[in-house]
């Protein structure tokens, strides 16, 4: 039977269509480099429910990372009044006590964006006063103990996170838009810059690095048992995986794309999705916390919506999208024990912020 004139015509219009979206997604992919890969979905997809882990303490403000060793967590209070760290019994969460505190005095701290284990030690990273400070365990184990502090080369321009490589080295990313990361000595002097921001903004490349490098602000995690580093952006949905052991590199962009952003006098202003707040690379996989949040729904809510991600994205050590996980709350950070198919996550939208979910 032949098709009415009008209905071949939509047809005819939706194969256009369809043909120059094609055309138009494999040309902007071909501007991206050989290693840059995309995804649009996960093989699977899974619910997980999360239990609330009962604290004795209401000290928490805003708990943005949490690690734990043997029988210890410990949880970084970004907006913390008095302290920035809290050290707690695991897997009980019985406070003990807290470090890093807030004071513009040399041991105090302005800031902490980040913090490190470490042969049985714990490294912080202060952005405000450039510094690195080392904190090693009392005696009895139920406090951290402030032991040397190391200021950062002038170079490294304004340091929002680092991971540890191993005895004398830091990874810091690069914020100055020149290249993606610096290496630095454990003096706290810059070793070297390596690597590029994987964009195809080519204006900003030119005229905007250091805009752009905001833009692209990263969350890292360095595994050294399989020496695998992944960084994720936490506007956008990119995810960069270096081998440290054979030097390769390759960078995984989801439908969301690259970060999007506008540029108002020299900064970047995000205008696309908040992406991903938190990675763990295990050693099997890598764990990133995904929010997908709209800007412009994050303004048109003002302030309604739960601050946080529903989704905890699991990818290959070679950056392969492999499962998804959906949540019934929102969270921002994690750590995973593989052993135990356990997850800890942090909900800052409430008085009881840790969370325990279970994905065996």
């Amino acid at each position: 039977m032949l098709l009415p004139d009008t209905v071949l015509k939509n047809n005819i219009s939706l194969l256009f269509l369809s043909f120059f979206f094609f055309i138009s997604c494999n040309h902007k992919h071909k501007e991206y480099a050989k290693d840059v890969l995309f995804y649009s979905e996960f093989p699977q997809e899974r619910e997980l429910r999360g239990e609330v882990i009962e604290l004795d303490t209401a000290l928490l403000r805003y708990p943005f990372r949490i690690r734990i060793e043997g029988d210890k967590a410990i949880v970084m209070d970004l907006h913390g009044l008095d302290h920035y760290g809290h050290l707690f019994q695991y897997p009980s969460f019985q406070y003990l006590s807290s470090f890093g505190r807030r004071g513009d005095s040399p041991t105090e701290m302005l800031s902490m964006e980040n913090f490190r284990l470490h042969n049985h030690g714990v490294w912080t990273l202060d952005a405000n006063k450039s510094e690195l400070t080392r904190l090693d365990f009392s005696s009895s184990g139920d406090s951290l103990l402030r032991d040397e502090a190391v200021t950062l080369d002038e170079d490294i321009l304004r340091p929002l996170d680092f991971t540890i490589y191993n005895d004398t080295t830091f990874i810091i990313p690069d914020y100055s838009g020149e290249n993606r990361l610096c290496r630095v000595n454990c003096n706290g002097k810059l070793i070297d810059k390596s690597g590029s921001i994987p964009t195809v903004n080519k204006e900003a490349l030119k005229n905007a690095r250091p805009a752009l490098a905001q833009a692209w602000r990263s969350f890292l995690d360095y595994n050294p048992n399989n020496g695998i580093l992944a960084a994720v952006t936490q506007l956008g949905e990119v995810v960069e995986v270096y081998d440290l052991k054979d030097s390769t590199h390759v960078v995984h962009i989801g439908e969301h794309g690259e970060p999007e952003f506008k540029i108002s006098d020299g900064y970047g202003i995000p205008t696309g999705i908040m992406g991903f707040s938190d990675v763990q690379v295990t050693d099997s996989a890598i764990y990133a916390v995904f929010h997908g949040t709209a800007f412009k729904e994050i303004a048109r809510q003002s302030g309604r919506l739960p601050d946080g991600g529903m989704y905890i994205c699991v990818f290959s050590l070679q950056g392969e999208p492999l499962c998804k996980y959906v949540l019934d709350h929102y969270i921002y950070g994690i750590w995973v024990d593989e052993a135990t198919k356990t997850i800890i996550a942090t909900d800052v939208n409430n008085d009881q912020p840790i969370l325990k979910f279970s994905f065996g």
